[in-house]
């Protein structure tokens, strides 16, 4: 008997048959999820191929078994898992078991059971496991711990430098002179920005990922918030020949929330600026023109650099957590970030290869509504 007729002989009699033409007509073995079925005598009657998968069990090898021998099961201090849950005993208003993490023949599998009563409180007629792998759950582990690592990594030089010139000054205070404790306190100040913006980052990311960022609309004139971050590059030093600023008009209004606009431009500029090479070309426009993007209307923004451009290969990872195009500093979360704004934003972004060969970065916006009409 296969899995799959062996689930049909578990489903026969269990209930009304469904109405002619409804139901989604799926069999077990279509199933993601590793799925078996006990009959009330606890023998395994359905064990589909994810199971087989999952568990490295061949389905022959556990039809007509009782479920116990089937899926030796233990938990994570080595008890039997079926002699501590007892579904077949015990209360009888018990309704399953929630997943846990247990071993099977020293493999880690995520278990879940439901408990099929013919009454509210009769028999079990059919016990039902849904079975997965933990490789799901280990990723988002290892993202959780690499997170916690960079962090710790990124805080721990800005904070030494901190304390560090704080305990000096407080000490010696009247040994330095005015030009000594200004370029301290400048330094102090710098590395607190740069706290700062780290704790900024995690909190975007909490909201991102939990999709709780919040967008607040306002009317947003995108040429001159353009305008406004090249200044802050050629202020902070950079050459203002390296910036060429385009704008295809008439643009439609913009409504949008002006403060994570700037994180979007900041991030793309900066990363312009320190990764590529060039001319930093910034175009506007709108959506749909060329150049922009196709769909509704909107505001397109292009960003291009004459650099080394970003390998093919790499461009399916530009937008994910530690991505970086270089070595040279950052906690790889910038891009990741700015992703998550601009669909907060209902627009989309993309990278490619801008025509002189470096890197370039293309987002859309919708034109939307202003946070008071929402």
């Amino acid at each position: 008997m296969t899995a799959r007729t062996s689930a049909i002989a578990a489903t026969a009699g269990s209930g009304p048959p469904a109405a002619s033409g409804t139901g989604p007509g799926l069999a077990p073995d279509d199933l993601p999820d590793g799925l078996v079925v006990a009959d009330e005598h606890g023998r395994v009657i359905c064990f589909n191929a994810a199971a087989a998968r999952i568990t490295g069990i061949a389905p022959g090898d556990a039809l007509g078994r009782p479920v116990g021998d089937a899926l030796p099961l233990q938990d994570l201090e080595g008890r039997r898992w079926w002699q501590l849950t007892d579904p077949y005993g015990g209360l009888a208003i018990r309704r399953g078991q929630p997943e846990r993490n247990l071993l099977l023949g020293g493999r880690e599998v995520l278990v879940s059971a439901r408990y099929v009563r013919s009454a509210p409180t009769g028999p079990v007629r059919r016990l039902v496991i849904a079975l997965r792998g933990t490789e799901a759950r280990r990723r988002t582990e290892l993202s959780h711990a690499e997170l916690i690592a960079t962090v710790a990594h990124e805080l721990r030089s800005p904070l030494t430098s901190v304390k560090g010139f704080t305990a000096t000054l407080l000490q010696k205070w009247e040994r330095f002179t005015d030009d000594q404790k200004r370029l301290m306190l400048e330094t102090v100040d710098a590395d607190a920005n740069r706290v700062t913006r780290l704790i900024a980052e995690l909190l975007d990311i909490s909201r991102i990922d939990s999709g709780r960022l919040e967008v607040r609309r306002q009317r947003i004139d995108m040429v001159a918030a353009v305008r406004r971050h090249v200044q802050a590059q050629t202020t902070a030093g950079q050459r203002p020949d390296r910036f060429l600023i385009r704008m295809r008009e008439p643009l439609p209004d913009l409504w949008a929330d002006p403060d994570k606009v700037d994180q979007v431009l900041g991030n793309l500029l900066e990363n312009a600026v320190r990764h590529g090479a060039g001319t930093v070309t910034i175009e506007v426009g709108p959506a749909g023109g060329a150049g922009g993007t196709s769909g509704g209307e909107g505001t397109c923004v292009t960003v291009s650099d004459e650099g080394p451009g970003i390998p093919e290969e790499s461009m399916s990872r530009v937008f994910t957590r530690f991505w970086r195009g270089s070595k040279r500093g950052g906690t790889g979360l910038g891009l990741y970030i700015v992703k998550g704004i601009v669909e907060a934003h209902g627009g989309t972004i993309t990278v490619g290869r801008a025509p002189a060969g470096g890197a370039q970065f293309r987002f859309s916006l919708p034109v939307a509504a202003p946070a008071f009409l929402g």
